[in-house]
């Protein structure tokens, strides 16, 4: 996964130390229930498209973004379903984050899988009791998104 410019010139001033970033994630539910996943070409894992915010860019319009590039299919978002801090997390090279995760419920309006860019080796549909093995946090998620609420999931 490529790592935005802005953050490789942070990471210039402040090295290794643990960051503190906004990411955005969707959880795309189809017409039958099913839900878009995407397997990471930088670990090979199954997981909810999603990214980095980078500056000055809006969290609805950012997952979006992230959707199509990730996974061609275009969404819209329908809601809001959790934010949670994740655990932190150190990458091979030795950089550590920690995310505050927002994670969109979005319905798929067009487009379709595509695995040409370099952040996914493959793009499928699961049905809800189908998901493939995933950390309970993109789990959680999931199940935030099927949730019939208007507000989101936080942790108080």
């Amino acid at each position: 996964m490529p790592v935005p410019e802005f953050l490789l010139a942070l990471r210039r001033h402040v090295g290794h130390g643990l960051l503190p970033l906004v990411g955005v994630t969707a959880v795309v539910i189809g017409e039958e229930g099913e839900v878009l996943l995407h397997r990471r070409a930088d670990d090979g894992r199954w997981s909810t498209p999603g990214g980095i915010l980078e500056p000055e860019e809006e969290p609805a319009r950012a997952v979006v973004r992230e959707v199509r590039e990730e996974t061609g299919v275009e969404v819209e978002v329908e809601r809001l379903a959790s934010v949670a801090a994740q655990e932190p997390f150190t990458y091979p090279n030795g950089d550590r984050v920690q995310f505050l995760d927002l994670a969109f419920r979005c319905r798929p309006v067009g487009g379709a899988p595509d695995t040409s860019g370099d952040e996914t080796l493959e793009v499928r549909w699961f049905g809800p009791d189908a998901l493939p093995d995933m950390p309970r946090r993109i789990l959680d998620r999931i199940g935030y998104a099927r949730e019939d609420r208007t507000d989101p999931f936080y942790v108080t």
